[in-house]
């Protein structure tokens, strides 16, 4: 019994608690809402927390050779971009900062028949794991062994819709780029 009773308070902790301030920081981990088949260079779309305000502008632009995402606050002030690799379209996209350097590179590392495994190589830092069911977003984003995101579709019951939830201290912005990079390398039919 006790260990149910801690696994409980363990997942109401994660699960029940408000959304902290944007960025992060704050007691609990933020939610924010997805939209399937958002993404589509040339188009725009907002990333919403669970109260429904826009947060996150994605600008998709068709750029020289490269399609690239860009992620801005709700003033227009450019947070980071997401570039497809020109080598490899489909196995690798890279995250920018503002200042066009790269942070991270997203990399398809295996893939089973029901479960994939991704990677997020973080410049100057450890690699982010992901794992489960991408196609129906439903996996996590791992650091080590402890999850620092979940992805899945169970926190709205908006059709086309999945939510993204960040334990408190990660980097949301990054950790929403790589979402939408693994959505957009997951489902080039789009």
């Amino acid at each position: 019994m006790l260990g149910r009773g801690r696994r409980e308070e363990r997942r109401e902790e994660r699960h029940d608690g408000p959304a902290g301030p944007v960025g992060g920081a704050g007691g609990g981990a933020n939610r924010y809402q997805m939209t399937q088949r958002m993404v589509s260079i040339g188009d725009d779309f907002w990333i919403e927390n669970e109260r429904g305000e826009k947060v996150y502008k994605v600008d998709g632009k068709a750029l020289r050779v490269r399609q690239t995402l860009i992620f801005e606050d709700r003033g227009g002030k450019e947070l980071c971009k997401i570039q497809e690799r020109m080598l490899r379209v489909k196995d690798s996209m890279e995250i920018e900062d503002a200042d066009g350097r790269q942070v991270a590179m997203v990399k398809k590392a295996l893939i089973t028949p029901v479960r994939e495994r991704w990677t997020v190589n973080l410049r100057g830092g450890p690699d982010l794991e992901i794992q489960g069911n991408i196609l129906d977003h439903e996996y996590k984003i791992e650091h080590g062994r402890q999850r620092i995101a979940e992805i899945s579709k169970k926190w709205f019951r908006l059709r086309d819709s999945y939510g993204v939830e960040i334990d408190p201290g990660q980097d949301d912005v990054l950790i929403l780029a790589a979402t939408v990079a693994v959505d957009m390398m997951a489902h080039p039919e789009r």
